[in-house]
């Protein structure tokens, strides 16, 4: 597929400049696009989309289909805006309402959605996803009465539609009439035995109603479809365990945490079967990750300092306790857990001491509740793991009641039934692919040409397009993002004979500033930044206007200190004192760069890579925005300007950065669109 695509392009390239062929063109790129899309390779699918609108920017096609492509990506605010611009270009085109409607929706803009939804229905009175959208919009209005008569509606037209039935069913719960809801989940599921919001929304409600054995029956079944999926083990742990099948609920966390380690409501869970059990040394270092997690965990803390008291560590629990006691000094249970440590430890006199004072605060609460509240510790809101309602103890409990919680499996919730798909693709979704959010790195020069697949596109500036075609070199460079190191070893090989024999080469005769950059590039790519910064300052004694050389010196000067710092193992404040040098010396000759060619928007990126860096983020943006001055489809620029927006907290236009950015084929992008 990928070399089917340079051929394609390539003959794009081809076609003549002419009126007629522009419109050929056109349609090619348009049909293309439409493949590409059926493929399910949106993010491609867009740049081809982005080269139809450009040559024909008054039909409304490249638009509709560059919203879908979009919609799929969950760039919603992009796809609303290109669906916005399909309607302008031709209102009668319905299609563009159900995409555009669709995208409002999951931004949480229900009335726009179903304003769009009733254009469309208005042209297509029966059509089925026009129908559903907008029961689902009225439902997240609260509007429930109207969502039932439009899934209703819905159904006696489509009576074997099984999404129509679940969510009509997630009405009836939102309606808090589970027999209704129950009805259409079996119904559903008589149509399709393996949906599977309908079972985990069965399975919910077994577990609010204790029906343990029925919830993992369910919860089985969806497991068996969906194995990789680490929520499902951990509520189906805490089926079992209810069940009291507890080798079963230790063999789902178990299995949940070879899933994901980092987990915590699995380990959080665990900890707390292992206590039961009494593998007590096993809870505490379940614990014990937890808080190092989150710090502020505080049924993790009091359950450790409670296993440290069985293990006869008592300073260890007292520290736990104390730290509960300062955060929550009307948290009685803490005081009766400080007497029991005293009094293993042979100090009566304090053990009577925070029993008394344990007492006295129950006391007050029973006397005069309203004015002595007692605290009530639970997971903090933005936790990294999630509580059942139960485990959220409310104003009214009392005393006796708050201990439970902190001996309380969590469940964890998923949003299969709450989320809603447009139509039934998902594959190409590179969203939901983890990447690590970092900003695009500075151009460099590399003998490797950029690895990009999507946009088939190689950046430049008049000096190197020079280097390149005067035939100076045996071969071209390249500028790319960072430093694109081959990843096979004989192209490495073959870097490392250029350097020996230019080496060789330089005992016979002088080199050229060309040929001191030509082995500065290749030793970048094999990481020898000390000797490749020899070699560009040797290039910029020869020629101080040596473009080239100015931005590959910058580029490296952060990574030779680096490597440096990293090889001499230098303490922590010296290392930066040399990194925030190097930076120092990179920024001096952008700003070189800039003094011989302001219109260089690589020198641009390069000074706004630098800022970020240092956390000046007002700074970095308006370089970054300097450079999209320059070239305004410098996607990685716009990647990195969003990252800045984000930092500021301006997230409106952090958003229409990253869906530019994704547009502009940076596919990180749609990963952190996602996200936000």
């Amino acid at each position: 597929m990928k070399y089917l695509s340079r051929i394609i392009i390539l003959s794009l390239c081809l076609l003549s400049g002419t009126a007629i062929r522009a419109q050929v063109h056109a349609e090619q790129v348009l049909n293309i696009g439409r493949n590409v899309l059926a493929m399910d390779d949106y993010v491609l699918a867009i740049q081809y989309f982005n080269q139809a609108a450009a040559a024909k920017p008054y039909l409304w096609d490249p638009y509709y289909y560059r919203a879908l492509a979009k919609l799929m990506l969950d760039d919603f605010h992009g796809a609303e805006n290109d669906a916005s611009d399909a309607i302008e270009r031709n209102k009668f085109k319905y299609e563009a309402y159900r995409v555009r409607g669709f995208a409002r929706m999951r931004l949480r803009l229900d009335s726009a959605a179903i304003e769009d939804f009733n254009k469309g229905l208005a042209y297509a009175p029966d059509d089925k996803y026009f129908l559903y959208y907008k029961g689902l919009a009225q439902a997240s209005l609260g509007d429930l009465t109207h969502a039932d008569s439009t899934f209703s509606h819905l159904l006696n037209i489509y009576p074997r539609f099984e999404d129509g039935y679940g969510s009509r069913a997630q009405a009836h719960l939102m309606a808090a009439d589970t027999v209704a809801a129950l009805k259409d989940i079996s119904e559903a599921l008589r149509i399709n035995p393996n949906m599977l919001p309908a079972r985990l929304m069965r399975a919910d409600i077994s577990l609010h109603r204790r029906q343990w054995a029925a919830a993992a029956a369910d919860l089985d079944t969806v497991i068996k479809l969906s194995p990789a999926d680490v929520s499902l083990y951990i509520n189906r742990a805490y089926a079992r365990y209810n069940a009291d099948d507890w080798p079963g609920a230790m063999a789902d966390y178990n299995y949940a945490l070879d899933l994901e380690p980092q987990n915590y409501a699995a380990i959080y869970n665990r900890a707390l079967l292992r206590y039961q059990i009494q593998d007590l040394s096993g809870a505490r270092n379940d614990f014990s990750k937890v808080l190092e997690h989150d710090p502020d965990d505080f049924p993790a803390r009091y359950n450790r300092g409670l296993i440290n008291t069985d293990l006869g560590n008592h300073q260890a629990a007292l520290a736990d306790f104390r730290l509960i006691a300062n955060k929550y000094p009307r948290f009685y249970p803490v005081y009766y857990a400080m007497s029991r440590v005293y009094q293993n430890m042979g100090n009566a006199k304090l053990a009577a001491d925070y029993f008394f004072k344990a007492n006295d605060l129950i006391s007050r609460y029973t006397d005069d509740p309203a004015h002595y509240k007692l605290d009530r510790p639970a997971i903090q809101n933005g936790s990294s793991r999630e509580q059942s309602d139960k485990s959220d103890p409310s104003v009214s409990e009392s005393p006796e009641d708050v201990m439970e919680h902190f001996n309380e499996l969590v469940t964890v919730s998923h949003d299969r039934q709450s989320t809603p798909l447009y139509g039934e693709k998902l594959r190409g979704r590179v969203q939901d692919i983890d990447m690590r959010v970092q900003p695009a790195q500075p151009y460099a020069l590399s003998f490797e040409a950029p690895v990009d697949e999507i946009r088939q596109r190689y950046d430049s500036y008049a000096e190197l397009t020079e280097i390149n075609s005067s035939g100076w070199l045996d071969a071209p460079l390249f500028l790319t993002t960072g430093t694109n190191t081959p990843d096979d070893a004989y192209r490495i090989q073959s870097l490392f004979d250029f350097v020996h024999a230019s080496y060789a080469a330089q005992q016979a005769h002088e080199l050229r500033p060309v040929d001191f950059l030509a082995r500065a590039v290749a030793l970048t790519s094999l990481k020898n930044y000390e000797d490749a910064l020899g070699d560009l300052n040797d290039a910029l004694k020869i020629n101080p206007g040596f473009v080239s050389a100015l931005l590959q010196r910058a580029y490296v000067y952060p990574l030779a200190a680096s490597a440096l710092n990293h090889e001499s193992g230098i303490h922590d404040m010296l290392s930066e004192a040399s990194a925030g040098q190097a930076r120092i010396k990179a920024m001096e000759d952008y700003d070189t760069a800039l003094s011989i060619d302001p219109r260089l928007p690589y020198a641009w990126m390069g000074k706004g890579y630098l800022l970020y860096e240092s956390s000046d983020y007002a700074g970095a943006a308006g370089c970054f925005s300097q450079a999209l001055e320059l070239a305004p489809d410098l996607g990685p620029a716009m990647f990195n300007r969003a990252l800045c927006m984000l930092r500021l907290g301006r997230k409106r236009e952090a958003v229409a950065d990253l869906s530019r950015a994704g547009e502009l084929g940076v596919v990180a992008a749609y990963n952190l669109l996602k996200n936000i």
